[in-house]
C-alpha cells in the first residue's frame, strides 16, 4: 500500500468550540467598552437604549441563523464571498470581497489594533497618539487632507498586526490556540463586569433620573423609529464580524453541522453578554449627563472619552478600575485582531482562486497549509490604513454598504431555494421566510434611515464599492488573457 500524499490545500482542523470562539472572538473588540456613551446621546433615554441594544441582538441572531443554511450548503473558504458569488454571480461576490479587503476586514482590523496601543499607554505612558516619530507628510484626497505620521501607538498597531498574521502562517492550529485563550479571557472578562453590576445593584439603587425619564422622547412613532436604527449603527458593528467563521467554511470539522451550530451559540451568547454589561453600567452610572464633571455627573451619555465600562468600574471598584479595564480591553482587542486576521486572509485566498486578486495570494504555505501570502498581503494594506489614522472614519462611510450585503446574502437564500432547490441543505434556515424576511425589512429601513441622516456618507460608502465594478471587469479581463498566453504557449 501507499501512504497517502500529504494535503496540498487548507486543511480542515477547527472544531466546534474553536468555530464557536472565533465567531465569539471576532465580535468583541473594543465597541462594548465604549459605543453606550454614543447610543445613550442619540437615542436619549433608558427605555430606548436598551431597546436598541435589544434589537440589534435580535437582528445580529436572525442574521446568523440565516446564514447556517449557506454556510451548511457551501462550505468553502471564503463564506459570504461564495454565497453572494453563487446567488448573484461572481460581480456581487468580488464588489463583497474588494469593499471587504479595501475598508471592511482591513479598517477594522487597523482600528482594533490601534485600540490595543491606546490602552497600553495606560501602562505605558509613551505609547501615543502625542509620541511623533516619524512624518511621512500630507496626501490631499478629494479636498480631504490625509497626514501619514507614525506615532508610537500607530507603531504597537503594525507590530500587532504583523505579529499575528505571521503567527497564523504557522498553521491554523495556531492561530486558532491564541483566539480560543483570549475568547476565553476576554468573556471572562465581560462576565465580570456583569457580576460587578449584580453586586453594585443590591447595594445601591438607580439614580432617580434614570428611573423617571426611562421613556423619555419615546413616543413610538416613525421618528422615534428612525433614531433607534440611527442608533444601532454603535450596537451592529460592536456585534460585526460573526460571518467572519465562514470564511474558514472549508477547514472547519464537520462543517454542515458545526457551522451552523457555532454561529448560533456564539452570536447568542455575546448578544446576551453584551445586554447585560450595558445593564451594569445603567446600575453603575446616571443614564443622563452633562460633558463636564466626575464620573457621576458625566454619566452614561458622557462618560469620558466614552469610555462608559472604565468609569463603570471605577465607580464600583474605585481607582483600580480603570487599570483593570484598559487590561480586559486589551485582551480584546488582541484577541479580536487575531481572528479577523485569520478569517478575513481567507476570502482574498478565495478570490485570487477564482481569479480574481494576485495569484499568489491564492497559494497556501507547502508546510503549514496556511494562506500565507494573503495574510501578509492584509497585513500591509491593514498597517497602510493604520499610517492614515483615518480608518474610523472609512468604517463610518461603509456602514451603509455593510448592511446591504448583508440584506442581498440572506436574500440569496430564498435566490438559491428557487433556483438550486435540489441542493443539499442539511440545516434549513430556521423560521423562513419569516424570520429572514423580518431582517431584510428591518435591515432595509435602517439604510433608508442611513441615508436620510448621514447621506453623505452612505453615498461615499456605495461609491467605495462601486469603484470596485470597473477593477471586477479588469481582472476578468486580465484573468482572460492571461489563460490565452497559456494557451498559445502550449501550442
Amino acid at each position: 500500500m501507499t501512504a497517502n500524499p500529504p494535503p496540498s490545500g487548507l486543511v480542515k482542523s477547527l472544531s466546534l468550540f474553536d468555530s464557536t470562539t472565533l465567531v465569539m472572538g471576532s465580535m468583541i473588540g473594543s465597541g462594548i467598552f465604549i459605543v453606550a456613551a454614543d447610543v445613550g446621546r442619540q437615542v436619549r433615554s433608558p427605555g430606548l437604549f436598551f431597546l436598541t441594544w435589544v434589537i440589534s441582538g435580535l437582528m445580529t441572531v436572525i442574521a446568523a441563523i440565516s446564514y447556517g443554511e449557506l454556510a451548511g450548503m457551501m462550505p468553502q473558504a471564503g463564506g459570504q464571498y461564495v454565497y453572494l458569488r453563487e446567488a448573484f454571480g461572481p460581480l456581487f461576490g468580488f464588489l463583497y470581497g474588494w469593499t471587504l479587503f479595501l475598508v471592511i476586514q482591513t479598517g477594522t482590523v487597523a482600528a482594533v489594533a490601534v485600540a490595543f496601543g491606546k490602552f497600553l499607554g495606560v501602562f505605558i505612558p509613551w505609547v501615543s497618539a502625542k509620541t511623533i516619530l516619524l512624518n511621512l507628510g500630507t496626501l490631499a484626497v478629494f479636498g480631504h487632507a490625509i497626514v501619514f505620521t507614525v506615532s508610537s501607538q500607530q507603531l504597537v498597531a503594525i507590530l500587532v498586526l504583523f505579529f499575528l498574521s505571521v503567527l497564523n502562517i504557522f498553521g491554523l492550529r495556531v492561530g486558532a490556540g491564541v483566539q480560543n485563550v483570549f475568547t476565553v479571557l476576554k468573556v471572562g472578562a465581560l462576565l465580570g463586569v456583569v457580576v460587578l453590576g449584580i453586586w453594585w445593584a443590591f447595594g445601591h439603587p438607580v439614580p432617580t433620573s434614570s428611573v423617571q425619564g426611562f421613556w423619555q422622547g419615546g413616543h413610538w412613532d416613525l421618528a422615534t423609529l428612525t433614531v433607534v436604527s440611527v442608533a444601532l449603527v454603535g450596537p451592529l458593528f460592536s456585534s460585526d464580524a460573526w460571518n467572519n467563521v465562514t470564511f474558514t467554511g472549508s477547514e472547519v470539522i464537520n462543517p454542515k453541522r458545526n457551522l451552523p451550530l457555532a454561529l448560533f451559540m456564539g452570536t447568542t451568547a455575546v448578544c446576551v453578554i453584551y445586554f447585560a454589561c450595558n445593564w451594569a453600567y445603567y446600575r453603575a452610572l446616571p443614564f443622563y449627563g452633562v460633558p463636564h464633571g466626575g464620573l457621576l455627573e458625566q454619566g452614561i451619555q458622557y462618560a469620558a472619552e466614552d469610555r462608559v465600562a472604565t468609569a463603570a468600574v471605577q465607580v464600583m471598584l474605585g481607582g483600580r478600575g480603570a487599570g483593570l479595564m484598559a487590561l480586559a480591553i486589551m485582551v480584546s482587542t488582541f484577541g479580536c485582531a487575531n481572528g479577523l486576521v485569520l478569517a478575513g486572509a481567507r476570502v482574498y485566498y478565495a478570490m485570487a482562486k477564482d481569479g480574481l486578486f494576485f495569484s499568489s495570494v491564492g497559494k497556501v504555505h507547502s508546510k503549514y497549509h496556511t494562506p500565507a501570502v494573503s495574510l501578509i498581503v492584509s497585513a500591509v494594506w491593514a498597517a497602510i490604513l493604520t499610517l492614515t489614522g483615518s480608518y474610523n472614519e472609512l468604517l463610518d462611510y461603509v456602514i451603509f454598504a455593510v448592511v446591504l450585503f448583508y440584506i442581498l446574502t440572506i436574500a440569496g437564500i430564498f435566490r438559491l431555494r428557487r433556483t438550486r432547490a435540489e441542493a443539499p441543505r442539511p440545516y434549513r434556515a430556521w423560521g423562513y421566510p419569516v424570520l429572514p424576511l423580518l431582517y431584510i425589512a428591518f435591515a432595509s429601513f435602517v439604510e433608508l434611515a442611513l441615508l436620510t441622516h448621514k447621506t453623505l456618507r452612505s453615498f461615499a460608502g456605495l461609491s467605495i464599492v462601486a469603484i470596485g465594478i470597473p477593477v471586477y471587469y479588469f481582472w476578468r479581463r486580465r484573468g482572460t488573457k492571461i489563460a490565452d498566453f497559456r494557451l498559445t504557449m502550449d501550442d
